[in-house]
């Protein structure tokens, strides 16, 4: 089947100048076309959509330019409003920079948003650029950390996803089933109307331009299932444990089967923290932060979730302990000391090309479609963390092939 990887690199300033030195020789057009042709008609050495996961600059739609130019194939932008700008501002500019990169929100929430402001924005981002653009979205994690709010609850967020593919579709949701304010103002009945609607829907749409998919970042059963149910794919975030990777597709194809769904009518991808050095200690040294916030959606609440070893059960609730959002996906933070080479080891792809190379080929083996790279993050050696995106690029990549 067709492998899609993404590359993402958190922190981005040591990203940026790794997207300012590693053009090719050919022209700009020469790449983005004939990469064009590679992903969508199989021609060239493999079928992979790679994109770039940063944080919503002044300079978002310069960088998306320099990395269409270089031959990427979309950007996914952080959605945390007290840590980055505003993500559909950079979706929007970015394809107004660009030509054919895809953008996509990585991930907003189900919080800070009514469903009906967060299907309007990101439809209005494609119907600039149809096609262009993928809606993530997750319980939410750091935005809603930062004020003072712990995750959606399931269900809340399981209702909250009906209500966006509903909006999605331009279909309508009677009022009753729009109880996502209700804490802050009355229903409109107080105001004694004359008439008013009693549903709503977003007029504009389904429109001319096709419906935004919609992505599902989960871990454990229960968001599992309500994204199962409701999203076009599943993004995991379960490390890069193939085991740990077939729980979760199988825990997917049993709910929406007992939901009178196609358990094959889904599409699946994982997030994988990935650093590539031959010096293995300076790889581990690069993941740890990342991996310390993917690795904590699998014990956010106390409770590890899918299978591990008790060895790294053991981590898991050190980090569940130790846990600073002051140093989210910090390299230097107290969670990410808790992270044994062991748990590193089998938890993330780091090492040589050839075995970055040989995992990935591992989990696309599974039969996922997508997956997102989380390179090295803040608090790291910017020097290594430059060697290691070199390798990637260079060696990793183009050798990813069917």
């Amino acid at each position: 089947m067709d492998k899609v990887t993404f590359v993402t690199v958190w922190g981005s300033d040591h990203a940026k100048s790794v997207v300012r030195g590693a053009l090719a020789a050919s022209s700009p057009i020469h790449r983005r076309i004939g990469r064009h042709l590679t992903c969508q008609r199989g021609y060239g050495r493999r079928m992979a959509r790679i994109f770039q996961q940063m944080v919503a600059r002044p300079d978002s739609s310069r960088t998306a330019l320099q990395l269409e130019e270089q031959g990427f194939d979309g950007v996914s932008f952080v959605d945390s409003q007290n840590l980055s700008g505003d993500v559909y501002v950079a979706m929007t500019t970015a394809v107004q920079a660009t030509e054919v990169l895809q953008v996509s929100s990585g991930v907003t929430n189900p919080v800070t948003r009514h469903p009906a402001v967060t299907a309007g924005a990101a439809a209005s981002v494609n119907r600039l650029a149809p096609d262009r653009v993928q809606l993530g979205i997750g319980r939410g994690d750091s935005a809603l950390a930062h004020l003072g709010r712990a995750p959606a609850r399931v269900k809340d967020f399981e209702r909250y996803l009906s209500a966006l593919q509903t909006y999605l579709r331009g279909d309508e949701i009677p009022f009753e089933n729009l109880n996502f304010g209700e804490a802050l103002a009355p229903p409109v009945d107080e105001l004694e109307l004359a008439d008013t609607a009693g549903t709503s829907k977003i007029a504009w749409l389904p429109g001319s331009v096709g419906k935004v998919p919609v992505e599902v970042s989960a871990t454990g059963p229960r968001v599992i299932g309500a994204a199962a149910r409701h999203a076009e794919r599943i993004m995991f975030a379960l490390g890069a444990d193939p085991e740990r990777i077939s729980w979760g597709m199988e825990t997917a194809r049993n709910a929406r089967s007992h939901a009178g769904l196609d358990p094959d009518d889904l599409k699946y991808g994982a997030y994988v923290n990935v650093v590539c050095h031959t010096d293995l200690e300076r790889a581990r040294d690069l993941v740890r932060g990342g991996l310390s916030t993917f690795a904590r959606f699998s014990v956010m609440h106390g409770e590890v979730v899918g299978p591990v070893s008790d060895a790294q059960r053991k981590v898991m609730n050190d980090l569940h302990d130790n846990y600073d959002m002051n140093s989210h996906t910090r390299a230097d933070s107290q969670q990410a000391s808790v992270l044994t080479p062991e748990f590193v080891d089998s938890y993330a792809i780091v090492g040589a090309p050839e075995t970055c190379i040989d995992r990935i080929a591992a989990l696309s083996r599974l039969g996922l479609d997508k997956l997102i790279f989380v390179g090295a993050t803040m608090g790291t050696n910017r020097e290594t963390a430059a060697e290691s995106d070199a390798l990637i690029r260079d060696e990793v990549l183009p050798n990813l092939d069917d």
